[in-house]
């Protein structure tokens, strides 16, 4: 009977094993792009896809909305606070709640509130205060990140499902550069999984900070990306799983240059190494990894078009010159691209 059971337990580990699938690499060769709004008086950098596959979004004049996608339907309203002019970088949600955070200050964050209202629930008021990107590790736990106002970068974190906001002193945050920032271009220059956090900054230093517990310790890794001037460094970051991660960036000033915009990491972002060194793309604004791909498959998008790569960055595809700010995936197939006065759906096609 025992060698019976061995024998039984060997044969159901040989079927496990043989019924991994290889992911078979993809030639995306086209975009189908498909406008589902417009609003030209309207930037919009700060898409989420919600847990129904309904997609929402923030933006300048206040304005934020929900998309329906099986009614094909959109709803959109005009956050207001006092006189002023809000202009939302940063959204998230959790299974319950939508968040969206404004740049320049005062710096406001809203949530879902119970009477179906947005409700203030985070405000600073230091002249300096600049919000770009924000993101939850779970329903109850949240980071946003932010320029500096004293000698650290801004992060605030919610540990009660944004219901309150607390902002992490200096002493427990790797000290700031001269210079040294983060871009509001995307909502994506957060990156997180499982507990493991990394933000890019950029400006004249552009680094990862790095977090392995929800943002109660924090390290700083050093890149090889542009950097020097106001206008370089990382637009956006992406981790595919806890070692494997890549950021694009640049200089959005001259955005045909090609050169050390690029990285790649393949331990947990201790280290970053150049890819695609003097090809393009060049200047992107956001990345991110295609779902379900094994972290091969990536697309990025910027002012100057859309790209994709099947080797985690080392070659890539230009499919298409139409611009866009920020990405986001529904599925391995299909993603929603917001941009400069529209959202988009795009397929992509072999």
């Amino acid at each position: 009977m025992k060698h019976l059971i061995l024998f039984v337990v060997g044969m159901i580990l040989l079927v496990s094993c043989g019924k991994k699938e290889t992911i078979k690499p993809r030639n995306i060769s086209k975009v189908e792009i498909e406008t589902i709004y417009q609003d030209s008086l309207l930037s919009i950098r700060a898409i989420d896809i919600l847990n129904d596959g309904s997609l929402a979004f923030a933006a300048n004049h206040g304005t934020f909305g929900l998309y329906n996608p099986v009614k094909d339907s959109w709803i959109t309203s005009i956050q207001e606070l006092d006189s002023l002019k809000l202009h939302f970088r940063a959204v998230a949600h959790t299974s319950t709640d939508f968040y969206m955070l404004s740049i320049e200050s005062p710096a406001v964050l809203f949530k879902t509130g119970d009477n179906g209202r947005m409700q203030l629930v985070y405000r600073e008021d230091h002249p300096k205060a600049f919000y770009d990107s924000m993101i939850f590790w779970n329903y109850m736990e949240g980071i946003a990140i932010g320029d500096p106002t004293n000698d650290c970068m801004s992060i605030i974190v919610t540990r009660d499902g944004g219901k309150s906001w607390s902002k992490l002193s200096c002493d427990v945050l790797p000290k700031v550069n001269e210079g040294e920032a983060a871009f509001a271009a995307s909502n994506s220059n957060i990156a997180i999984k499982g507990n493991n956090t990394w933000i890019a900054t950029g400006g004249k230093v552009s680094r990862v900070l790095f977090s392995p517990d929800k943002g109660k310790t924090w390290e700083v890794f050093k890149t090889p990306m542009v950097q020097g001037l106001e206008t370089t460094g990382i637009n956006s970051i992406d981790f595919y799983d806890e070692k494997n991660g890549f950021a694009i960036g640049g200089d959005f000033t001259k955005p045909e240059a090609n050169a050390t915009n690029k990285i790649r990491t393949t331990n947990g972002g201790k280290t970053w190494q150049l890819v695609a060194e003097n090809k393009n793309p060049g200047y992107r604004s956001c990345v991110q990894y295609v779902p379900n791909r094994a972290g091969k498959e990536l697309v990025t998008v910027g002012f100057k078009g859309i790209d994709f790569s099947k080797d985690n960055g080392s070659t890539w595809q230009h499919l298409s010159d139409e611009g866009f700010h920020t990405i986001r995936f529904l599925n391995d197939s299909i993603a929603y691209a917001a941009g400069t006065g529209n959202i988009a759906r795009l397929k992509f096609r072999e």
